[in-house]
């Protein structure tokens, strides 16, 4: 009883460290995004989408800090459509959770560090980059931010069947009658009243995203965190390290699990010399933590969801084989 008393400790203890960093992330990603649906017109829009070719560079030199809040913030803003999927991409596989606290912890030397750390940003560029090309060509790179679909499905009030606005937020004056109270556009009045009216609503309505992500985020990564207790880390080394080109695949899929365990097992076993350099690149480039449990919550339809995990993990499994065939050692 008192083991499994620990054990139940100790995974709620993980669990809320995992989630609670989290908060400051996801309500700033919110408030921005909630401030740019209800305050921004169509010319900032357009700007925020030409800046966005260049995404893949900015998403991988983010996404190497060493923790997964980027990971959650890319994933909302996507699901917003506020930045393209190549930058999505892009901070997914340059994102390493808890591989550089691992690393310093067990004494790596700086220039291996640096050496992965670059290459997963340089993979994570090169990708970010393919990916937005073939959405161009497909004629599927621009689409229009989709914040409002945000708001409809978590019911947050911040939009009230307000399009007529949302497709054009000069047309308010001719269409504010057919407005509801809760599309809350600073083109329809100016007075320092309403403006603080309006930044309270926005306020709230962000809060109340973050606090549904948050619960939905500790749950799942309690229940994570439990199986992988209970599992333990020797089971994944073995399962992890059967043979070299079989790891890779292993590896990848193991990092697919939104949890910071593990990029922590994978750092682990590679610094024990379990993992060979293939099977480690493999895993941590797919290592996006809890970024992969925002965007299945948020970003609709799911089936692109699934694409989305499938095409990382294929990614992450090429880089894998790539390193394996040259001899690449870090």
């Amino acid at each position: 009883m008192d083991e499994v008393l620990h054990i139940a400790e100790h995974v709620l203890e993980h669990a809320l460290v995992d989630t609670i960093y989290l908060i400051p992330f996801l309500y700033l990603t919110y408030l921005v995004m909630e401030w740019m649906e209800h305050k921004t017109g169509g010319k900032t829009q357009e700007a925020i989408k030409r800046a966005g070719s260049a995404g893949p560079i900015v998403g991988a030199l983010l996404g190497v800090i060493p923790q997964c809040g980027f990971s959650a913030v890319s994933a909302t803003l996507y699901a917003g459509r506020v930045i393209t999927l190549g930058t999505l991409f892009a901070v997914f596989l340059s994102t390493s959770d808890e591989m550089l606290p691992i690393f310093i912890a067990e004494q790596v030397p700086l220039n291996t560090i640096l050496a992965i750390m670059g290459s997963k940003v340089i993979i994570g560029m090169v990708m970010g980059f393919i990916v937005d090309a073939v959405m161009r060509v497909a004629n599927r790179s621009h689409q229009d931010f989709r914040i409002h679909e945000l708001c409809e499905q978590d019911k947050c009030g911040c939009i009230e069947d307000c399009h007529t606005c949302e497709q054009d937020p000069r047309l308010v004056y001719e269409h504010r009658d057919d407005c509801a109270e809760g599309c809350d556009h600073s083109h329809h009045h100016h007075d320092h009243a309403h403006d603080d009216a309006g930044w309270k609503h926005i306020a709230l309505s962000a809060l109340k995203h973050t606090v549904q992500v948050i619960v939905y985020i500790f749950l799942i990564t309690l229940v994570l965190d439990a199986v992988l207790e209970i599992v333990g880390e020797d089971v994944l080394g073995a399962f992890l390290a059967s043979n070299p080109t079989l790891a890779v695949f292993s590896s990848a899929l193991v990092g697919l699990i939104p949890n910071c365990a593990a990029s922590i097992v994978i750092a682990d076993l590679y610094v024990e010399g379990i993992l060979g350099a293939g099977a480690m690149l493999s895993g941590l480039l797919v290592s996006a933590g809890v970024g992969l449990l925002v965007l299945v919550r948020a970003n609709r339809p799911w089936q692109q969801n699934v694409i989305i995990i499938v095409l990382l993990y294929a990614m992450g499994v090429l880089w894998g084989l790539i390193a394996n065939a040259f001899g690449i050692v870090f």
